[in-house]
């Protein structure tokens, strides 16, 4: 191993604390990059840009993912970035380098049966928590509120006469959602009377008044395990993602979703056409007569 590698690697350990894991991937990239700099009869500390371009295509040519590439050129960057601090080379031969583009990772959705049954699941649940599960999963599901949007609901954001709620979004714009008769009648009934008087929808005994994200999360993993459901596939961002999975599926278009869900690009909205290609080419694989193998 180069004197500057293992330099480098001590430096992880030492000043960030790396894992034994960690130090070990950043070892085996180092030492990929470093077979590949001396077929060209350079060290690793010696390269150039033309090398970790080279590089770079390899991993591209040898099939390698995106992510995979992109780690490797993360693990240069910061090796690199290392030796200009130490003065041992004054440029950085990865700065004219991009990174690959990732994939998009698609959202995980639950289907309408499983949410149904985890409505269901959460009014199994006892006392003022089984209304409070119902509420949290109706209103998440019909509105696709982030959680964020959700907890800082004002205690007269539902309103029987109102089917439109204003919500403050991301970086301070206001949408309006449509909330079902259903959600706000559960809410309603969730809140209660409070004991004392309080701005929120939902109050607490929580530093900011209201309840936490982390509260509503407990409780929607509750309600999966009534309902006999991996709680590890239940959150309120997957109650978000099937609002949007399934209005997509049922005919809703882009815009208007990008609407619905606030997002500033309709790009990030587009995410979910591709999640529903996927679905549409299973369903022709595995039920057309004439696909691949029948």
């Amino acid at each position: 191993m180069e004197r500057h590698v293992e330099a480098f690697l001590e430096m992880l350990a030492a000043e960030r604390g790396a894992a034994r894991n960690t130090l070990a991937a950043y070892a085996a990239d180092l030492a990929d990059f470093a077979a590949h700099a001396r077929v060209r009869g350079l060290g690793p500390s010696e390269a150039g840009p033309e090398t970790v371009q080279s590089y770079l295509q390899g991993l591209s040519a040898a099939g390698l993912s995106a992510r995979t590439a992109a780690r490797r050129l993360s693990a240069l960057r910061q090796f690199f970035r290392f030796l200009a601090r130490e003065g041992v080379r004054a440029d950085d031969p990865t700065e004219l380098s991009e990174s690959p583009r990732l994939p998009a990772s698609l959202p995980k959705a639950l289907s309408e049966a499983e949410v149904e049954a985890l409505i269901a699941g959460a009014a199994r649940l006892p006392g003022r928590r089984g209304m409070l599960a119902v509420a949290l999963v109706e209103l998440l599901y019909v509105s696709g509120l982030r959680v964020s949007e959700l907890v800082s609901l004002g205690a007269g954001a539902l309103r029987a006469d109102a089917p439109l709620v204003a919500v403050l979004g991301k970086g301070g714009k206001e949408r309006l959602v449509p909330v079902s008769a259903r959600a706000r009648e559960a809410a309603q009934a969730a809140r209660g009377e409070p004991k004392a008087p309080s701005r929120w929808l939902f109050p607490s005994r929580a530093s900011g008044g209201h309840i936490t994200r982390q509260a509503v999360g407990a409780v929607l993993k509750d309600a999966a395990i009534a309902a006999g459901l991996d709680p590890e596939r239940v959150s309120p961002h997957v109650l978000r993602h099937s609002f949007a999975t399934h209005l997509l599926g049922r005919g809703a278009d882009l815009r208007s979703l990008q609407l619905l869900l606030g997002h500033a690009d309709i790009a990030t909205t587009q995410i979910y056409t591709k999640l529903l290609e996927e679905r549409l080419r299973r369903l022709v694989e595995e039920h057309h007569p004439l696909a691949a193998g029948r």
